[in-house]
């Protein structure tokens, strides 16, 4: 039995591995802090859906994944706060990822939102990854 130290970067490199691999469909182990990360996906465009699949006691969360033609939705996924090095931003220091063309995900007192819509509520908080 494996345990996983850092669950939020786990999804990360699922999504990027099946995005390489240009799988449809990735499942992932259920948790709030990701379903909340994978509804900001939804909005910015970056996946088609999700659904979330109980077996038993245990939850997963299947992904599906978003391509254009032979275009990936996602060319690149980064884990910024890590359980060993955790990133907090004020809502002035946020950054822009990629000139525009990428998101921040951060988690802030009300909840988890892109860096974009931190900085409109002027919150910071802890920079979890950054997708383009």
């Amino acid at each position: 039995m494996s345990f996983i130290t850092d669950p939020i970067g786990d999804m990360l490199i699922r999504i990027k591995n099946a995005n390489q691999r240009k799988t449809r469909i990735v499942s992932i182990p259920h948790s709030n802090i990701k379903e909340s990360m994978l509804n900001i996906l939804k909005e910015q465009g970056y996946i088609n859906n999700f659904s979330i699949k109980k077996e038993g006691i245990k939850k997963n969360i299947l992904v599906e994944l978003k391509y254009k033609g032979p275009q990936k939705a996602i060319t690149g996924v980064k884990r910024i706060s890590k359980p060993g090095l955790r990133v907090y931003l004020t809502s002035q220091e946020l950054p822009s990822v990629f000139s525009g063309f990428g998101i921040a995900i951060i988690s802030t007192s009300n909840g988890i939102m892109t860096s974009k819509n931190a900085k409109k509520q002027g919150m910071g908080g802890e920079v979890l990854a950054y997708v383009w």
